[in-house]
């Protein structure tokens, strides 16, 4: 398993990201130490990007947004986001 989520004993899986907010483009950069680089086009403004951050998660996941929280960071780059009802193997994918 990748450093950068872990799976708790009731299924939810914690996500660590290091976020680019006014990238040109939403997307998975690869690794950044032990965390998911993620580029979001959202600039960082008014809580644009912590929504446009779970909205892309949750896409991805093809999961509800609500089912994708902000654990942390709500003003850092590097933010905890906790998503249940998802498997390891879905979350694995966004790496890749």
């Amino acid at each position: 398993m990748d450093d950068w989520y872990r799976v708790a004993a009731d299924g939810t899986i914690t996500l660590t990201l290091h976020i680019q907010p006014g990238a040109k483009k939403s997307e998975c950069a690869g690794r950044h130490g032990d965390a998911l680089k993620i580029r979001l086009a959202a600039p960082p403004v008014d809580g644009k990007a912590n929504a446009a951050l779970t909205e892309f998660v949750a896409e991805h996941l093809g999961l509800p947004r609500a089912a994708v929280r902000l654990k942390s960071g709500q003003t850092s780059r590097r933010k905890v986001l906790e998503v249940t009802g998802s498997t390891p193997a879905a979350v694995a994918r966004l790496a890749s």
